[in-house]
């Protein structure tokens, strides 16, 4: 979907839009078959991630629209979930489009606060059997607007998040990155800075340091005919092993989105070594994922380390008590 923009003239108008249908909401006549709001999903916060080794490839698109944003995909083992973002009157709402934005659901209450919960419950991962998390923030408005009230909130998480910094990477529980609207320049220039970037295909060419642009993703069928229905062309798989070899090569992990809904497509993005598969269907995924022995190990994390450790990146550092947070100015969207 294409990033919303608002005209100046219009912004008045949407948020009294947004407050109103927050509001009808609250009362229970919102829109039908509405997500639950912050408050519904802090009361069944208590739901645990399963104690099983979590799936390190699995990638929950558009998380938010789970009946429980983030815990039902950290159920399911996920290590990677996806929130949209618009910047509205200074808040971070999360939403797919201006229509489902509401005040309660901010970035804050379904997943920083969250997160930080768990990773201090579970003594630094989010996970209770260990392992990292990606947070992919994918931007609506403003790249740079937008950009500059992001960093503000996520430096109140740090201790949580992985740090970018002078071009080393200190790892932590949670990995956030930047997807949509992405100012490539505001982002490189802030450090330090607890967000990388998420690249495109075409980014490959440009040398982007791992320290800036960990991840690279892009649309599945702009680069695939393929849809699932029987055997992947030789050239076309030939082609994913090359993309992914590549990405590899220079230290970055690989996404594709819009991927088909099919055994037979996640077959072949796991036999090619994609990082994150992306889905709608987190049972399902979880399933194949888990009889394809596809998950975490305590071994795979500790060999991953020590190639990072030999790539220059600092070894995870545990969270800490958070520290007061720091006091914010609301954000002017201009």
């Amino acid at each position: 979907m294409e990033s919303a923009r608002f005209p100046r003239r219009l912004r008045p108008i949407f948020s009294a839009l947004v407050l109103a249908l927050g509001a009808a909401g609250a009362l229970g006549t919102g829109i039908a078959g509405r997500a639950p709001s912050a408050t519904e999903d802090a009361a069944t916060e208590e739901a645990k991630p399963r104690d099983l080794p979590p799936l390190e490839r699995a990638h929950a698109h558009n998380d938010y629209h789970h009946a429980r944003p983030l815990l039902d995909a950290l159920s399911h083992g996920f290590s990677s979930v996806e929130a949209d973002v618009f910047l509205l009157e200074g808040k971070l709402l999360i939403g797919h489009d201006p229509t489902e934005l509401r005040p309660d659901r901010t970035l804050r209450s379904l997943y920083l606060d969250p997160l930080r919960r768990l990773v201090e419950r579970n003594k630094g991962s989010v996970h209770p059997k260990g392992g990292e998390l990606f947070l992919l923030i994918d931007i609506k408005t403003d790249g740079k607007a937008t950009w500059e009230a992001l960093a503000r909130e996520l430096d109140a998480y740090r201790e949580i998040l992985t740090e970018f910094r002078d071009g080393k990477i200190t790892r932590r529980a949670v990995t956030a990155v930047v997807s949509g609207n992405r100012d490539f320049d505001a982002i490189a220039r802030t450090s330090p800075r607890y967000a990388g970037v998420d690249g495109r295909l075409s980014d490959l060419d440009l040398d982007h340091p791992p320290s800036l642009m960990p991840l690279v993703s892009d649309h599945f069928g702009r680069h695939f005919t393929w849809r699932g229905e029987g055997p992947i062309p030789a050239a076309e798989r030939a082609k994913l092993e090359r993309i992914v070899s590549r990405a590899h090569a220079k230290g970055y992990r690989v996404r594709f989105w819009a991927t088909p809904e099919s055994r037979s497509v996640w077959e072949e993005l796991l036999r090619a070594d994609v990082d994150h598969i992306n889905t709608d269907d987190l049972a399902g995924l979880e399933r194949f994922l888990r009889e394809a022995g596809d998950v975490e190990s305590a071994e795979r994390a500790s060999a991953k380390l020590e190639t990072k450790e030999r790539d220059g990146e600092e070894k995870p550092t545990p969270a800490t008590p958070h520290p007061p947070e720091r006091e914010s100015p609301e954000t002017s969207d201009e």
